[in-house]
């Protein structure tokens, strides 16, 4: 049906979605997954922390398993942004997020992440929750950042993207998770040089 006067007109329903009050469910949903624990980690509590009705909670994520993975992701995305074009080569730029990954990786950051994956696996039976909410768009991003510098000579080594991603970032979660070895930014950088085979 064609918009008209009246569609414009319309009143919304119900109340447009205030940042403010997103930020600080998701801020106070994160802080309490970094210091008490997940399964201190409540609707009720958050709701209390962040001085937010549950029912607004309820009503923004399907889940709380939804709203603990959000909270992760606003939370990564200040602490780990994707690298921008301006901060040099793919390979540069992959360096630099690898050796960010890693350092995170060995505080709290690290815990929350392992907690959160184990929470959907154990809630659902799967991680596919997280890889959809949070997971596949920074991959997609960061597979892409590979890809070009395969394009532009860049980075020399062959094979899908998808799979050097894999290759650093499964990795580090590896090492990360069974403790084989201490993971640092340099190691980071070191695997990021040894996968891509960085041109120069």
């Amino acid at each position: 049906m064609a918009k008209g006067t009246n569609d414009a007109a319309a009143p919304r329903r119900g109340r447009p979605r205030s940042i403010e009050t997103t930020n600080a469910i998701l801020e106070s949903a994160y802080a309490l997954m970094a210091t008490t624990g997940l399964a201190a980690t409540t609707i009720d509590a958050v709701a209390r922390h962040s001085n937010v009705s549950k029912m607004t909670i309820y009503k923004w994520w399907p889940s709380r398993e939804a709203l603990l993975i959000d909270a992760f992701l606003h939370h990564a995305a200040q602490m780990l942004p994707l690298p921008p074009v301006s901060a040099g080569t793919p390979a540069a730029r992959a360096r630099r997020h690898a050796a960010a990954y890693a350092e995170a990786l060995q505080g709290e950051f690290g815990k929350v992440q392992l907690a959160v994956i184990s929470e959907c696996i154990s809630k659902t039976g799967s991680a596919e929750l997280f890889y959809a909410r949070y997971l596949q768009f920074r991959r997609d991003a960061l597979v892409e950042m590979i890809a070009t510098g395969q394009r532009d000579g860049s980075i020399q080594a062959e094979g899908p993207a998808e799979d050097l991603y894999d290759a650093i970032y499964g990795s580090l979660f590896y090492r990360y998770v069974f403790g084989i070895a201490p993971i640092t930014p340099a190691y980071a950088r070191n695997l990021v040089d040894l996968v891509l085979r960085p041109k120069g």
